[in-house]
């Protein structure tokens, strides 16, 4: 019986079918793309370019002005630091929204070698500069009144003195910075190419620190002058103190903070001349000296009016030679005008004066028909405000 044969066709036939089955099974995954059975293909992943970093100025620059700022930008990612360093004096800057600028806040010094660094992600890059050396230097050669441990009158000005001619001054004036701790509003006039003044609109509040800062280096003063150094003092403003002088009266009165601190009789100018009258107007107290020798101007021994007297605890209140001073002639004091224009006291009253006064302290005098000029010594309180600041280089400059 042939019944071998039968059983074997259905087998061979489950058997391809299993491995038919198994074929499309394995191969499914590269069904798709036509491959090569059970082969996967490789993936391939971009990697990302480094960030690019552009400095200015460039390495190795050199003779770059003072007045340049540095410049860090990156392109395909956001700064992550930026440094400069001048013999470990640092420059601040400033980033733009997104970190991808990065600008200097201030001038360069002149004549310095600086080195930038900046990182974005991976990318580190460095340049070294060298700024130029200027024609001139300029400096502040002296701030007045500023005597270590002084303590200063409400109406003291500033007094800013530079070493160089400045012809560019509304931007050297523009780095001239006052702060008090009782703000009061302010201006700066310029007196001549080398001097510029500060004064409030009111007297400065009483009991107070005042900081001043010329910021300068780096700046322009004028054609080849740039600011190499930075300047910055703090004054101290003391008690309110103010003296009331009438001259028809021969009396003087001097209030501290707003109290009566002391009544003195004097004699004023005899009046006789312009010469010998004393200014009315707001003097400021200027300076001191014990004693202080005063000789008659445009005289010489011999002739009428000379002198040549050396005179106690004097305090200077302009520059045409007045002073409130002591004088032993106390049959004038209270009663005649008999002095060459100074106000003179009793001595003991002359010394507590001189004691106790601040430069900056307010002299008030009234009774005469001299006016004392604004640029007489520190006579600045005799020019309106609106005058005196027609005397910035910024009037009108936001």
């Amino acid at each position: 019986m042939n019944v071998a044969p039968g059983w074997r066709r259905p087998v061979a036939w489950l058997s391809l079918l299993t491995a038919a089955t198994l074929t499309v099974s394995c191969s499914s995954g590269n069904a798709a793309g036509g491959g090569a059975p059970g082969v996967s293909e490789p993936t391939t992943t971009a990697t990302p370019a480094a960030p690019t970093i552009k400095i200015s100025p460039a390495e190795g620059s050199a003779k770059v002005s003072p007045e340049k700022r540095v410049v860090v930008t990156a392109a395909g990612g956001a700064l992550e630091e930026v440094t400069i360093d001048a013999g470990g004096e640092a420059i601040d800057g400033k980033f733009n929204a997104d970190q991808t600028k990065w600008i200097s806040k201030t001038a360069l010094k002149p004549s310095t070698r600086y080195t930038v660094s900046a990182k974005a992600g991976a990318t580190v890059t460095t340049s070294t500069f060298t700024t130029a050396k200027p024609e001139r230097a300029l400096q502040v050669a002296d701030v007045t009144p500023n005597a270590k441990g002084e303590k200063l009158g409400v109406g003291a000005p500033i007094i800013v003195t530079f070493n160089q001619p400045v012809t560019d001054k509304a931007t050297i004036e523009s780095a001239l910075e006052v702060e008090a701790e009782k703000p009061v509003e302010g201006a700066w006039r310029w007196i001549n190419d080398t001097v510029v003044i500060y004064r409030t609109a009111k007297y400065w509040p009483a009991h107070q620190k005042v900081s001043f800062n010329a910021r300068i280096t780096g700046i322009k003063g004028g054609k080849g002058l740039y600011g190499v150094k930075d300047y910055e003092a703090t004054l101290r403003i003391g008690a309110k103190q103010i003296s009331k002088v009438d001259v028809d009266k021969h009396m003087m009165y001097v209030y501290r903070d707003g109290k009566r601190v002391q009544t003195m009789r004097i004699s004023a100018g005899m009046a006789t001349t312009r010469e010998y009258t004393t200014t009315s107007g707001i003097h400021l107290t200027m300076e001191r000296g014990n004693p202080v020798r005063m000789i008659s101007p445009g005289r010489k021994k011999g002739d009428p009016g000379f002198y040549d007297v050396m005179i106690n605890h004097a305090v200077r209140i302009s520059n045409s030679g007045e002073y409130v001073h002591a004088k032993n002639n106390v049959w004038a004091q209270g009663r005649r005008n008999v002095s060459h224009g100074c106000i003179n006291s009793r001595p003991d009253q002359a010394k507590w004066f001189y004691d106790n006064v601040q430069r900056g302290d307010v002299v008030d005098i009234v009774g005469t028909d001299r006016e004392l000029e604004w640029n007489n010594g520190w006579g600045y309180w005799q020019m309106s405000f609106t005058q005196w600041k027609k005397g910035s280089a910024l009037r009108g400059k936001a």
